[in-house]
């Protein structure tokens, strides 16, 4: 609490800016250790300018912002202009005259009446905008400010570090900010309080001179990360240390697809040591929970994950315990394994999938980078060296490399799978020995491109308009669908992944976040209400939405002809999960057929079918407590009251609050043994 309010408050921060007058700055954008763009800053009196461009595996944002800063450092008018990620346009912005503030972003214009200056979060400001806030921030008494639209943010100082540049050491300081998102922002700034580097553990932005720093700084920010999640496992984990008795729960049966009669289910330690009668007599010294007539279910499996450290405990919450996860770095993720195994960290198990990419100018900078056949099949041989489940080939990988690769894993016990590399086609990818396809659009593609077009860029995703004159009675889309069918090639479609992207429109909830939207931080609401693709061309509106359409129906034919259809989201998983499985419901898998997917299916898939998938006697304490029926609407999977993963017992109650949303549901009545 402020010990300072008003304009006494004000007048100090005001005047703290004023003495770290912003300058020109000029820092270097780092993925995994690639220089992959630039932002620059050029201050000219009251006015700053931003460029800001970076592309990464083919895609990234482009913007340009412009800020008018009154004598106190707080902005009068900023614009921001350019495009997103996925090629949005980009048009923000705001303005302070007197008391009176405007504002218009992708969710539409504001206004508000404010009596002192507030900060204003830009919704598509780059990151030299943590200098702006940080520096407000750090005049505050206690670090913490309201903010417009709305929402509050807080800063907490760290430890100072030197770090060497051309002109010898530099003594910055690392900081966290909270309240822009679920997880927090790190970043160092130097004694003039200007931006040195915003860091995580693959990406970073610093300045330029300093990139020699990179691999410092993003083990530095995976420490920072670690600690915070550290701290709110050990508030949130419960390993009791007695056997657990979890009464008057209906079980999900994936054989018989549908509920059991009310059960006690018992565990001790990692394992499931009992199913009874609800009414069996308890033991001395357990600990009781009254599942109140809710639906026990077994772990559920996010099959298309990137993992990093703030997965975790968010996935567990949403009763995801085990990921697939599909490439990223290959050290950061050995690291994080290695922390949520010994229980440092909240987290799914994980099963790896190595990623290799052929280099190019469009190249994603992540697992293994190979430049011919040899080296390819080489990085196969790493992997499965290393105990991997798979490898996935990307987007500028040469296919024609593709059959040795996958002849060579398939010799080491691997399974094959991935995008189709671009100036390929699906049916290329399977003759050469695919077991699995990733995402829909990448087999639809090959429908309606032709084959000089290169997906290396956003075209993989603008083209997809072209969907809407697609015949799926087409001998070219059923000679497709027959190889899928008759050589067992599972199909991994993201299909939450293509909803966003093909109907998410700016200043509109999207249909995946209409029951959740208000529970989340203010930042990740107004990121929601934004559009993800560049819609200017008259048309392209309704193209992409008929498009989606097709998608839907394409999904519909495989479910049909009996291809097995993976749950994945590429999108961290967690909420996004609970919303793939409502659009697996939409193809046509009824609710039960949908849980059984997400889990026994799945297990089987994985080879954990021994352990996981389903709750018996003998196997892995992996599963979650709904408050009602999920296999009457796969929705109910939203109001999860309790999970357990390797016998510790979680309550999404208590995870929600530390990443600013609010509890959809309370946790059960927990009884524990007297003494």
């Amino acid at each position: 609490m402020r010990t300072m309010t008003g304009w006494a408050a004000l007048l100090l921060a005001c005047t703290a800016m004023a003495s770290a007058a912003p300058a020109d700055e000029h820092f270097t954008v780092i993925f995994s250790g690639v220089a992959v763009g630039h932002l620059d800053v050029v201050a000219k009196g009251s006015t700053v300018a931003v460029d800001y461009d970076y592309k990464n595996n083919g895609r990234g944002p482009t913007l340009s912002e412009t800020l008018a800063l009154d004598a106190q450092g707080l902005p009068e008018r900023w614009q921001i202009d350019g495009s997103t990620t996925f090629g949005g346009k980009v048009a923000e912005r705001f303005e302070r005259r007197g008391t009176t503030v405007t504002w218009t972003d992708s969710v539409g214009p504001g206004t508000a009446e404010v009596p002192e200056p507030r900060l204003y979060i830009g919704q598509n400001a780059s990151p030299w905008a943590l200098e702006l806030y940080a520096r407000a921030l750090l005049a505050d008494d206690d670090q913490r400010l309201p903010v417009l639209p709305a929402g509050e943010i807080a800063l907490l100082a760290g430890e100072p570090i030197t770090v060497t540049g051309p002109d010898g050491p530099l003594d910055v300081r690392a900081y966290t900010l909270t309240g822009l998102s679920l997880e927090p922002d790190y970043f160092l700034m130097d004694d003039k309080q200007r931006l040195f580097a915003l860091i995580s553990p693959t990406f970073i932005v610093i300045r330029k001179g300093f990139e020699s720093e990179d691999v410092r700084l993003r083990e530095l920010a995976a420490t920072l990360s670690l600690q915070h999640l550290e701290s709110i496992q050990q508030q949130t984990a419960h390993d009791y240390g007695a056997p657990v008795r979890i009464r008057n729960v209906r079980l999900f049966d994936p054989q018989a697809l549908a509920l059991t009669a009310p059960v006690s289910v018992v565990l001790n330690g990692r394992y499931i040591s009992a199913v009874e009668p609800n009414d069996s007599p308890m033991t001395p010294g357990e600990v009781v929970i009254d599942g109140q007539g809710g639906s026990l279910v077994a772990g559920m499996h996010e099959m298309h994950a990137h993992l990093d450290q703030g997965d975790g405990l968010l996935n567990l919450a949403a009763g995801v315990t085990s990921v697939r996860d599909m490439g990223g770095n290959n050290a950061v993720l050995d690291t994080l394994v290695q922390r949520i195994e010994s229980g440092v960290l909240a987290g799914p198990r994980v099963t790896r999938a190595g990623f290799i990419e052929g280099k190019s100018p469009f190249n994603a900078n992540g697992g293994i980078l190979v430049d011919s056949q040899e080296t390819a099949i080489d990085a196969v041989r790493w992997y499965a060296a290393r105990g991997y489940f798979q490898v996935k080939l990307y987007n500028s990988m040469t296919p024609a490399w593709a059959p040795a690769i996958a002849t060579e894993a398939h010799r080491l016990g691997l399974r094959v799978g991935g995008h189709v590399p671009a100036f390929g086609n699906a049916d290329q990818m399977i003759d050469a020995g695919y077991d699995e396809l990733t995402h829909i659009n990448q087999i639809m593609l090959g429908w309606v491109l032709t084959p000089e077009e290169d997906t290396r860029s956003l075209l993989r995703f603008t083209a997809m308009k072209r969907f809407v004159d697609l015949d799926l009675a087409a001998p070219r889309v059923q000679a497709t669908m027959r190889r899928i069918v008759e050589r067992r090639i599972a199909v991994e479609p993201t299909i939450g992944i293509h909803e966003a992207g093909m109907l998410g429109r700016d200043g509109e909830i999207p249909p995946g976040a209409l029951d959740i939207l208000d529970h989340m931080p203010i930042g990740y609401q107004r990121n929601a209400r934004r559009g993800w693709f560049d819609l200017s061309e008259p048309g392209d509106d309704a193209a992409y939405r008929a498009a989606y359409a097709r998608v839907l129906d394409t999904l519909r034919m495989m479910r049909e002809r009996g291809v097995l259809l993976v749950p994945g989201t590429d999108l961290g998983g967690s909420f996004a999960y609970h919303r793939e499985l409502q659009l697996f419901q939409q193809i046509g898998y009824t609710p039960a057929e949908v849980l059984r997917r997400a889990t026994w299916d799945m297990a089987r898939y994985l080879g954990n079918d021994q352990q996981l998938g389903s709750i018996a006697k003998g196997k892995l304490a992996d599963f979650f407590l709904v408050a009602g029926d999920p296999t009457a609407d796969v929705a109910a999977v939203k109001s999860i009251r309790l999970v357990v993963k390797n016998g510790t017992v979680y309550y999404p109650s208590e995870i929600y609050p530390h990443f600013g949303v609010r509890p959809f549901v309370d946790a059960p009545p927990v009884v524990l043994p007297d003494g």
